[in-house]
Parts: C-alpha cells; sequence; structure tokens
C-alpha cells in the first residue's frame, strides 16, 4: 500500500499541467500526477521531471493513496463534461474535507453548481482561473481561486508560493470570493484580453493602411509604446511579433492568414454582460471583429463591390503615430472601467465580496493582460474601496482628459480613410455616453409607450411612478405591465 507523501495530486499531464507540476516542485512541494493516457505519465518522468520529486500514478485510486490529507487533487484537463467526468472517478476515493480544485477554463454556472454539489458529499471544490500560459504555469502564473472558502487555508501557500510576484514580493494570488468568483474573474480576464488585442490590431490596421508602416518600423514603434504607460505584456510580445523573421528573411507576421479563432471565454463575459445589462461595449466589438475576421471569403467578395473613400493621410506622421498611441491608451483604460463594471453586477447578482483592488494585484504579473497600468487600479481601489466606476477616479479622469484630444483625432481620422476602427469607437461612444447627464431614451420611452404601452417616468414626478399616455386618442388607458430584460 502506498504511503502519503505527496502533498497535492494533478491530473492533467499537458503543457499547462506539466508546467504547474514543475513548478510546484521548484518550490519544495512533492506532487503525484496522473493522466488519462497512462504512457504520458512514463514518459513526463522519464524526460520533463526526470531528477525532481514528481511522483507518478497509474491509477486515481493510486494517486489519491499518495495524497497527504486533506487530499488536494487539482484537474488541468479541458473545461466541460471532462472536468465532471474526472470528478465523478475521484470522489469514490476521497473523504469528508478533502479538496477538488478545477484549474481549467470553466464557465463560471459549472463551478458554482460543483461547488453546491460537492459540498453536499463533503467535498470542498476549488473553482480556480490560471493565467500566463505554457511560461506563466512554469515560472509563476496569475491564480484567481474561488469556491468553498473553507478549502483556502489548505491550498494558499502552494498557490501563493508557485505565482507571480510584485510590487517587492507581493503575490498575484488571493482568495477570490465564493462559488463560481474565480473562474468569472478569470472569464472577464479573458474577455479584457479579447480587448486588449483588438485594440493593438487596430492601432496596426490604422498604421499599416493608413501610413503604410511595414513590420521593421512596428518592431521599432511598439518598443518605444513599451517604454510608456502602455508597457505590458501584450505590447512586448507584439514587438516581438514584428521582427521575427520567416525562412526566407520576410517578416513572418505578413504571411498569417487574417482569422482570428476564440475559445468562447470572450463570448462568455459578452453574454454575462447582456444578463446583468452592463454595457460592456469594448468587450462586445472585440468578439464580433475575430466573428467577422472569420467571414474571410465573404470579404475578399465584399472588396470587389463595396466602394469606400479614396483619402489619403496627409497629415504629420509622426503626430498621428503619437495620436494613435494616446487613442489606444485611452480605449484600454474605458475597457478596464467596463470590466470592473461587470464585476461589480456579477458581485451584486450571486453575493460575492470581491476585492477589487487585490483582483488588480492578481492580474499585475503572470497573466497575459499583466501590464504597469493595473497598479494605478490597485491605487484607485485602495483609496476607495467603493469606487463604482474608474473613470471617476482622479487619475484615470485626469489620463483620459490628457489622451482625449488624440482619441477624437484617430477617430475622425480612421472614419475619414474608411479605416474600421470597432474596438476604438465604442470606447469613445461610451465615454460620451456616460458623461451625458441627459440622453435622447425619453424619446425612445416615448416610442415604446405609443406602439406597445409600455410607460415611462417624468422627470416632474418621484422615480418609480409610472405613465401611459393615449397618443393617438384611440388607444385604451390600460399599459403594459413593466418587466427586466
Amino acid at each position: 500500500m502506498s504511503t502519503p507523501q505527496a502533498d497535492i495530486g494533478l491530473i492533467g499531464l499537458a503543457v499547462m499541467g506539466q508546467n504547474l507540476v514543475l513548478n510546484m516542485n521548484d518550490h519544495g512541494y512533492t506532487v503525484a500526477v496522473f493522466n488519462r493516457t497512462v504512457k504520458k505519465v512514463d514518459d513526463f518522468l522519464a524526460n520533463e521531471a526526470k531528477g525532481t520529486k514528481v511522483i507518478g500514478a497509474h491509477s486515481i485510486e493510486e494517486l489519491c493513496k499518495l495524497l497527504k490529507r486533506p487530499r488536494r487533487v487539482m484537474l488541468m484537463v479541458k473545461a466541460g463534461a471532462a472536468v465532471d467526468e474526472f470528478i465523478g472517478h475521484i470522489l469514490p476515493f476521497l473523504e469528508k474535507g478533502d479538496i477538488i480544485i478545477d484549474g481549467g477554463n470553466s464557465y463560471y454556472p459549472d463551478s458554482i453548481r460543483r461547488t453546491k454539489d460537492l459540498a453536499a458529499k463533503g467535498i470542498l471544490f476549488v473553482g480556480s482561473g490560471v493565467s500566463g500560459g505554457e511560461e506563466g504555469a512554469r515560472t509563476g502564473p496569475s491564480i484567481m481561486p474561488g469556491g468553498a472558502k473553507e478549502a483556502w487555508p489548505a491550498v494558499k501557500e502552494i498557490f501563493q508560493s508557485i505565482s507571480a510576484k510584485v510590487d517587492g514580493g507581493a503575490p498575484c494570488c488571493d482568495w477570490v470570493g465564493e462559488d463560481g468568483a474565480g473562474h468569472y474573474v478569470k472569464m472577464v480576464h479573458n474577455g479584457i484580453e479579447y480587448g486588449d488585442m483588438q485594440l493593438i490590431c487596430e492601432a496596426y490596421q490604422l498604421l499599416r493602411d493608413g501610413l503604410g508602416i511595414e513590420a521593421d518600423e512596428f518592431h521599432s514603434i511598439f518598443t518605444e509604446w513599451n517604454k510608456t504607460e502602455l508597457d505590458s505584456y501584450l505590447i512586448e510580445i507584439t514587438s516581438d511579433i514584428f521582427k521575427f523573421k520567416d525562412t526566407d528573411g520576410a517578416p513572418l507576421v505578413d504571411k498569417i492568414l487574417d482569422t482570428a479563432g476564440q475559445k468562447g471565454t470572450g463570448k462568455w463575459t459578452v453574454v454575462s454582460a447582456l444578463d446583468t445589462g452592463t454595457p460592456v461595449t469594448l468587450i462586445a466589438e472585440a468578439v464580433f471583429s475575430r466573428a467577422l475576421s472569420s467571414m474571410k471569403d465573404a470579404r475578399v467578395e465584399a472588396s470587389k463591390i463595396l466602394k469606400g473613400p479614396d483619402a489619403k493621410f496627409s497629415g504629420d506622421k509622426k503626430k498621428f503615430i503619437d495620436d494613435v498611441r494616446l487613442a489606444l491608451y485611452a480605449s484600454k483604460i474605458i475597457s478596464y472601467a467596463q470590466g470592473y463594471l461587470l464585476l461589480r453586477a456579477a458581485a451584486k447578482e450571486n453575493n460575492w465580496e470581491l476585492n477589487y483592488g487585490g483582483i488588480a494585484l492578481m492580474w499585475r504579473g503572470g497573466c497575459i493582460i499583466r501590464s504597469r497600468f493595473l497598479g494605478k487600479i490597485k491605487e484607485a481601489f485602495d483609496k476607495n474601496p467603493a469606487l463604482v466606476n474608474l473613470l471617476l477616479d482622479g487619475f484615470f479622469a485626469g489620463e483620459i482628459e490628457k489622451s482625449q484630444g488624440a482619441w477624437r483625432r484617430v477617430v475622425a481620422q480612421a472614419v475619414t480613410l474608411g479605416i474600421p476602427v470597432p474596438t476604438f469607437s465604442t470606447s469613445l461612444s461610451f465615454y460620451d455616453g456616460i458623461r451625458t447627464a441627459k440622453l435622447p431614451a425619453n424619446l425612445l420611452q416615448a416610442q415604446r409607450d405609443y406602439f406597445g404601452a409600455h410607460t415611462y417616468e417624468r422627470l416632474d414626478k418621484p422615480r418609480g411612478e409610472f405613465f401611459h399616455t393615449n397618443w393617438t386618442g384611440k388607444g385604451g388607458s390600460v399599459s403594459s405591465t413593466t418587466y427586466n430584460a
């Protein structure tokens, strides 16, 4: 019989799983591993894990027998049915107080369900977002755990040890909240990632198609931008991408087909925004931009028929490049402001107590959206934990004010040149909308009441009092019932 000697078990030896195991081993933890294709366990021990304390198991039963109590089993498998399937296989070998951790990109309602279902069986569930890709998993990812809070003391030391560190050693990992909160925060992280990537792509297209800039110059531009307030992982890797040459010496980026893939987390963010009635317009446009990119054949056909302006850029090239940088920065601020509005709405709906400054710290290092910028978000919430809208913080209001002229010039220039900038323009529209005290929705409410008797409120009456008008003299005085969609 195996003697319990492993601190944690991990199931799923794809690259992320392997790198997390090696990271844990580096930090002094003994890890037991299992994989559905058992040969992968032996291959891992013979190669990547050679010379480590990693222990291989050839069945789930053997894995569970190797674990110290409370048993901690981490799943790094494909989200969805595979997670439930493995939980079913593990349960017979666990006892009350043991912990199952799902470190995949699971949909947060699944984590809510699993926390509840496993609690009924006496098992503690942790649904944890893990970001940083292969490199982050190996050297220090951002980890966003949620679920059964009683499990946190048993996993805290391991998770915080292996996570990325910033600001003098602060771990990019802390308890996020109950049931699905960890995976929800990871979902919003991924949505913001979609937005950041699309914003960078729009800056690229504006300069490529508007100014005729080529890869080598882009490498220089992005290298310089990474020394400014845009300092971030995504700007850094974009600079690297532009200097990478194919075997014939030509820039590889110019040979890549312009159709983007997606795995669903951006879409989930937008669905949640629609469900909570939160205007997360930038991430929505980023998701739709990927969808439009996938319509390659349709776009090629349309390009032969549909005409745009013949305008050519005629201004100061250097000034325009700097304007694009500031427009990118201002739009990025909007993206995070919208993301945080969504986190607040979800926290209210799910009764989560989210630490907004702590989330910014978790995103400061290790993850794909890591940037200098996130330190300022943490400072904003440290200063005012009740901050409702990031744009109302003095620092961010000031940064938008500084960037606003450039932002407007860039969007106007894009329209003049016929270059699509969906995320730049929607972020500017959101900014103008949120700062407008009186929107035209009074007319919209009149229209709704005219055709559907949906009622309206009046400026000269208390909120919550609803009125219906017989607009034509032919309708009745009966109004439609109110409802929220």
